[in-house]
């Protein structure tokens, strides 16, 4: 039994490497630096809040300021006491495109193919029999 043990165990060591090796490469294939999701996050609050600043609105630069504090102040205890939470989400979110795409990609290129071209065409083959 002890074998089946370490046997799955290399199986789940070995699977979550390959894992994290393919979640890597799509990253840099994105153009994504390897970046901890608390920093992305972050970076996304800055990014909003420029956005906002440049319409030039004071009220809605007063805003923006108050909803990332909001969330600031709501995501700091959770970055503390668990690091690894945001880590995880963002790998989940990774893994839930990559599965969306996988299951649309087929569908996309038929629908942008067109009716008639290989692609579009269905698995039947229509015989002249004039």
């Amino acid at each position: 039994m002890t074998s089946e043990s370490s046997e799955s165990d290399a199986w789940a060591k070995a699977s979550a490497e390959d894992i994290a090796a393919e979640n890597a490469r799509r990253r840099e294939q994105a153009g994504q630096g390897p970046g901890s999701a608390s920093e992305e996050l972050r970076r996304l609050a800055e990014a909003v809040t420029d956005r906002i600043a440049a319409l030039r609105s004071p009220a809605a630069t007063m805003a923006a300021e108050a909803v990332v504090t909001q969330v600031k102040q709501a995501i700091e205890p959770i970055k503390e006491r668990h690091p690894d939470v945001f880590d995880h989400l963002a790998q989940a979110g990774s893994e839930l495109l990559a599965a969306y795409r996988a299951a649309v990609s087929g569908h996309e290129r038929r629908w942008t193919a067109g009716p008639g071209s290989a692609a579009g065409s269905s698995s039947s083959e229509h015989i002249d029999l004039d």
